[in-house]
């Protein structure tokens, strides 16, 4: 009796089914024939932390968004159905694009294929409409697609990224890669995209595994993440401070730790465009953006890669905030090459860039200890590094400063000239020392006399203490030679008063 009376009772959901009903999947994308916007999961067999889809899946692409959609062959062709069937066939489509083959299957490769090519013809043809769940079909076939773990490098250079003498490595997976990228930036692109509702699936998840992807070795695939991350940030006004934030934890990890990343350069080309938009005045943010990332950037010995961008940001920044100028020379100056040749001409002709955009407070702040290193530059040894330095006096703006600060800056470099006069190999370093020298004499020739003056009174002074020393020495050898010898051991006698002034 007992057990028909609960029998007629109703049953509670049990819960599995609840958690389906929430709309929050366990994480793994099941076949699912009654839900067209279902994936197959190809790669089940991986671990969680290869994973790509668990990783975005759940919270990113909840089942419940495929709710209402009617399933549609995917190998149909948009131009068989009806208008309103072509959005539920863009979706299948994307669904069927979310299977991962193996190159040994060369078939299901090429079926794959046409269906992307299919499905990029139908968002450039601008008939396109983006629904929630097509937003989501979109976002999840690229994560699919494109996120994915990077086998180590092994690279034979050391400092990491690629070598300017080194070949590029091509990823062999890039004709369906180019497609879904493609596919990507036109969705991004696309005018009456709902930024609201497509902020949900291109979220900070999303972002940070993109930005992952910039540490690829192929430069057809950073390239083509560049452009697509500029979109990105200009479509999704509320996900710019997390980008800043994120592409600073990039360089800051390349800088403080790894010195090992392939797209720096990329991500500073995309950053030279978003200071040239920043409003005035600079946030706090933005300058510290500057003197954490930017500034400690010149140190790692593979700046040659990403100099150019480097500089052009640090440009941007001056122009934004001439104030920043006096900041920026005090970080070249910290982080200034001591051995590597090609580092300082590549620190000169950024310095001279900065130098034309300084004012003449900015540049008094700055001026004495950067004119003892340009001073050590006239001196190179390596006759680039020093041909390099004297070109600087050909630049008007730079001139015109020394000129108003003469006093200060010509004493600093004068010595400097004289020993090259007098010491330096090479013809042609040669010839612009004595240039410049001539050109002291006629900017200020008072001056220039009393630092040549000055200077041979220090030679003299040095002559002086040079020839003391010698002196001291002979005496000290002399006196030594006095000191009666039994056999190899010296005999101690009672010390003597010594005329030797040491």
């Amino acid at each position: 009796m007992l057990k028909q009376i609960l029998s007629k009772l109703p049953r509670k959901l049990s819960k599995p089914d609840q958690v389906d009903s929430a709309g929050s999947d366990s994480g793994n994308i099941t076949a699912n024939s009654g839900n067209g916007f279902q994936c197959t999961n190809v790669g089940s067999a991986l671990s969680s932390k290869l994973n790509v889809v668990k990783r975005v899946s759940s919270a990113v692409f909840p089942t419940s968004i495929a709710a209402g959609v009617e399933a549609v062959e995917a190998h149909l062709s948009f131009k068989d159905v009806s208008n309103s069937q072509k959005q539920n066939l863009f979706v299948s489509k994307l669904n069927l694009c979310c299977e991962v083959h193996e190159f040994s299957d060369p078939d299901k490769q090429d079926l794959k294929r046409q269906a992307l090519i299919e499905l990029v013809d139908f968002v450039s043809s601008g008939s396109a409409k983006f629904s929630e769940p097509a937003i989501a079909a979109v976002c999840k076939m690229c994560a699919v697609n494109l996120f994915r773990i990077f086998p180590p490098k092994y690279r034979s250079n050391s400092a990491g990224g690629e070598a300017e003498d080194e070949e590029p490595m091509f990823d062999p997976a890039w004709s369906h890669l180019q497609i879904v990228y493609d596919l990507l930036l036109r969705f991004i692109s696309y005018g009456s995209l709902d930024a609201k509702v497509a902020k949900k699936y291109v979220d900070h998840s999303f972002i940070v595994r993109l930005l992952d992807l910039f540490d690829s070795e192929d430069p057809r695939e950073r390239d083509c993440l560049k452009t697509i991350l500029h979109r990105i940030y200009g479509k999704f006004m509320v996900h710019r401070p997390f980008i800043r934030k994120a592409v600073s934890n990039i360089i800051y990890r390349f800088v403080l730790e790894t010195e090992r990343h392939n797209g720096i350069a990329e991500l500073l080309e995309i950053f030279g465009s978003v200071i040239s938009g920043f409003a005035l005045p600079l946030k706090e943010e933005h300058k510290m953006f500057l003197w954490r990332a930017l500034i400690p950037l010149h140190k790692p010995k593979s700046i040659g890669i990403y100099h150019q961008p480097l500089t052009y940001c640090v440009v941007q920044f001056i122009d934004k905030d001439p104030k920043l100028a006096s900041v920026v020379i005090k970080g070249l100056l910290k982080y200034w090459p001591v051995t590597n040749s090609q580092k300082e001409l590549m620190f000169i002709s950024e310095l001279e860039e900065v130098l034309e955009m300084t004012g003449m407070v900015e540049f008094q702040k700055i001026m004495v200890p950067l004119f003892r290193r340009i001073g050590c530059l006239l001196n190179s040894s390596h006759y680039q590094v020093a041909e390099r330095a004297h070109l600087l006096w050909n630049n008007e703006h730079i001139l015109n400063l020394i000129s108003h600060n003469r006093q200060v800056i010509v004493p600093l470099v004068f010595s400097a000239l004289e020993r090259n006069a007098q010491n330096h190999w090479n013809q042609a370093v040669l010839n612009l020392t004595l240039n410049l020298r001539r050109m002291f004499y006629e900017m200020d020739e008072e001056l220039a006399i009393a630092c040549q003056r000055k200077l041979e009174e220090e030679d003299s002074r040095l002559s002086m203490a040079a020839e003391k020393r010698r002196l001291t020495w002979e005496r000290l050898e002399n006196a030594a030679a006095l000191q009666p010898f039994a056999g190899n051991i010296l005999v101690q006698e009672k010390p003597a008063a010594c005329s030797v002034a040491c």
